[in-house]
């Protein structure tokens, strides 16, 4: 057992993370941005050095956000190139999510301590970090092989070449499941609406893909429980706080915004009640990261644009491949406001007490994430002025897409200057790494002790 002095020996190597994420992500954009400027990542051979480093950041960030065509700007070469990226940038993250669950000595429940647990210095973190890592990696391989063949037989059906198709199916797989939103197809998944088995088995990608490993892997074990009860081995079938604010923010967040959608409207014009319920429920699933649209997001009437974009900064959950303020940020801020109203002082959900150090994190997350944004938006508003057909909620549209790591666009993005380019490549880093995660890995180590006199100040 560490004393207090030990403790704080070692916070040093807790920031350690961070700042490898941080490294890592940033090689990795650097080392795309270098492939995709090769002649034969191109088709036209005209992409420049901004582009290129737009679009690296956009795939290992898993946005989606691009300025220029995905489908006709690059070659077969450049399109696998941007295929690893995001997958690469997925597994990434959820590896680093991995470590940290690691770190924090298996207690990433909402009930946990925010602090090393003494079992991280007890245990051989290499052996547990590796069987984290294969777990990953299987759980990654199996839903996307799945994935894979559903979209496969969806393009056959719809008579697509077979090489077309088995390609077609690959890129949608992973960039589904990485929440990336890139397709090789120019209108996005508009010319695929047509298939509900192609769209389902998308849907289905993106919101595994948007759970996180954690959450996931409780799942197979709460599946397992039930498929062998009799089995030697006890398998632990409840799900832990976490898992259980996750599965519920996100089943609320995607009915939410399906019906809001349905309300709202979609584009107007549209044939049949079926289309334009299963576009709603794909659209209110996409928004929440993934960023693939089967409707023109530039014609969507503004009630809906602003619904997309509370769902966008919402985003996913914590350890997925999702970006976002998280699922969980919102289920204890909710948490917190309402024990502020009653005057409680716990901070309660499932009937288990939030501790003040996550609840803490989460308003400095959420003060960043608005401060980023508003500064995002007035930022763009000054570069974009004055080009025709933009308006206030394309530039709000597109900032939180990018925060977000969606990639949808009203259709701003290609016509972003190159200060406008700039901003959004930096705030799809931010928003792919959390602002709390940069301001950690930045911020001075050793903890300022003061206890200053308290003064009043009036509010309201």
């Amino acid at each position: 057992m560490f004393n207090r002095t030990g403790f704080q020996r070692l916070i040093p190597y807790a920031k350690l993370p961070q700042n490898l994420l941080i490294a890592g992500f940033t090689g990795m954009i650097l080392v795309g941005t270098l492939l995709l400027l090769l002649p034969w990542s191109q088709t036209r051979g005209d992409i420049g050095l901004v582009d290129a480093l737009f679009t690296a950041t956009s795939a290992v960030c898993v946005t989606g956000l691009i300025v220029v065509d995905t489908a006709t700007a690059y070659s077969r070469f450049g399109q696998v190139v941007i295929l690893a990226l995001i997958q690469v940038g997925g597994l990434g993250i959820m590896t680093f999510a991995a470590l940290a669950y690691l770190m924090l000595g298996r207690r990433l429940s909402l009930a946990s301590q925010a602090a090393l647990h003494d079992a991280f210095f007890q245990r051989d973190l290499g052996i547990e970090f590796k069987k984290r890592f294969r777990q990953i990696l299987a759980i990654t391989a199996v839903i996307e092989l799945a994935g894979m063949a559903f979209i496969c037989l969806g393009l056959l059906w719809l008579q697509t070449p077979l090489k077309e198709a088995l390609f077609s199916s690959v890129f949608h797989a992973i960039s589904a499941f990485c929440n990336a939103g890139f397709s090789i197809y120019t209108d996005n998944l508009m010319r695929l609406r047509g298939s509900p088995v192609i769209l389902v088995a998308v849907m289905l990608l993106i919101v595994l893909g948007g759970l996180g490993h954690m959450v996931l892997t409780e799942l197979w074990h709460a599946m397992r429980a039930r498929l062998d009860r009799t089995g030697a081995k006890p398998v632990p079938s409840r799900l832990s706080v976490h898992a259980r604010v996750v599965l519920q923010v996100t089943g609320l967040l995607i009915l939410g915004g399906w019906l809001g959608l349905l309300i709202l409207g979609l584009t107007a014009g549209e044939p049949g009640w079926d289309r334009k319920i299963l576009d709603a429920l794909f659209q209110s699933i996409t928004a929440r990261t993934a960023g693939f649209n089967t409707v023109n997001i530039g014609l969507l009437p503004l009630g809906s644009l602003w619904l997309l974009t509370i769902l966008m900064f919402i985003g996913g959950s914590p350890g997925s491949c999702a970006g976002g303020v998280k699922t969980t940020a919102l289920a204890i801020s909710l948490a917190e406001l309402k024990a502020k109203l009653f005057g409680d002082e716990q901070v309660t959900l499932k009937e288990r007490r939030v501790p003040k150090p996550i609840v803490w994190r989460t308003l400095v997350l959420l003060r960043l994430a608005l401060a980023w944004n508003a500064a995002g938006i007035l930022l763009l508003l000054f570069t974009e002025a004055g080009r025709p057909g933009v308006g206030l909620h394309d530039v709000i549209f597109e900032q939180i897409s990018a925060f977000g790591t969606v990639g949808l666009s009203t259709g701003l993005t290609d016509k972003l200057s190159t200060w406008g380019r700039l901003w959004i490549i930096a705030t799809m880093f931010v928003g792919r790494l959390g602002p709390l995660t940069i301001a950690l890995g930045l911020a001075p180590v050793k903890p300022l002790h003061v206890a200053y006199p308290e003064g009043k100040v009036m509010i309201g």
